[in-house]
């Protein structure tokens, strides 16, 4: 029996792709202005009572930056998961004023209670819940899902239904216990609220929270800003390059390409170094692919049996058709 749903997809009435696009074609110099607009406008919304959720990547590299020339003494909050490049934890560690927070589980522990993270965290959250016949989630692996006008929803995952029967177990809680909980936890403690980095180009998920919310989120459930949300990663690396500002390592050089935008000769994109999510669409050589070759001992903890302790990840990649190798 199909399902009709009405309205999945939609955002709010705040702003329109229309504007997000026009917003985002905007001179950097332009965009610098209007962060830093919703950064004051935020600081003084809470009395100053805000941190930035520092990862120690490029993105957060750069929002730190343009809040420390505004507010030189607003604390940035690094979650030691243990997942990082090495290089993002020594910058982030190198950086003045960063408290050091830690999960309760490390990452064996998350996979072992609730599952490996891949494909995306929409596909591992209904890979998850999608084990009862006839559930929601169920039907949208089975691509069961219509919409009101008749056609298949937009979130119909059939590709993924055959992870039901993998012989390990799926889930994206990883980001969840590991990094929201414990920013969760210090927001409670301190009182104060976040500042991101996420840009809305990042995801399908963020350009519609941005939509419906805007950069500062004041209405949402769990209040924060993410003042950048409208810039693009040409604009990331442009600041960091024309101001000259420090970064982690592991990226390489920052160059110029031919269009007329930026590339890096190290990583593109750092977050966690075993995380699976969106390697299924990347081109040889694969994020893990590359970490073979930049961080042997790591890659071989990662593929290493979970019998011999290690993370037990070469079966999870293969099973997908992920080249490991």
């Amino acid at each position: 029996m199909m399902t009709t749903i009405t309205g999945i997809g939609e955002v709010g009435v705040l702003h329109s792709r229309e504007q997000l696009e026009e917003m985002q074609r905007l001179p950097l110099s332009r965009k610098i202005q209007i962060t830093t607009a919703r950064i004051i406008e935020w600081y003084q919304h809470y009395d100053g009572k805000v941190y930035v959720a520092f990862s120690g990547g490029k993105d957060s590299t750069v929002l730190l930056d343009i809040v420390r020339r505004i507010y030189p003494d607003v604390p940035a909050v690094f979650s030691d998961t243990g997942l990082e490049f090495p290089e993002v934890r020594a910058f982030a560690r190198s950086c003045e004023n960063v408290t050091i927070i830690k999960p309760e589980m490390n990452f064996r522990q998350v996979i072992e209670k609730y599952g490996y993270p891949v494909v995306s965290k929409r596909v591992a959250d209904t890979v998850e819940y999608g084990h009862k016949p006839g559930s929601f989630r169920w039907k949208e692996l089975h691509g069961e899902i219509m919409r009101s006008n008749g056609t298949p929803s937009e979130f119909n995952c059939e590709k993924w239904c055959y992870l039901l029967n993998a012989p390990f177990k799926v889930s994206a809680r990883c980001c969840a216990v590991m990094k929201k909980r414990p920013m969760k936890k210090y927001s409670k403690e301190t009182g104060r609220v976040p500042i991101i980095a996420t840009m809305a180009d990042e995801s399908r998920s963020r350009r519609a929270t941005w939509l419906r919310l805007g950069c500062n989120a004041f209405a949402a459930k769990k209040p924060s800003s993410q003042p950048m949300s409208f810039w693009t990663e040409d604009d990331v690396l442009e600041y960091l390059y024309t101001y000259k500002i420090p970064y982690a390592s592991v990226y390489g050089e920052i160059v110029k390409t031919d269009g007329g935008g930026g590339t890096t000769t190290g990583e593109k994109r750092t977050g966690c170094v075993f995380c699976a999510f969106g390697a299924h669409l990347e081109k040889a050589p694969n994020r893990f692919q590359r970490l073979k070759v930049t961080h042997p001992k790591l890659w071989n903890y990662c593929m290493k049996p979970w019998e011999e302790h290690g993370l037990g990840m070469r079966r999870v990649l293969e099973y997908i058709g992920v080249p490991i190798e």
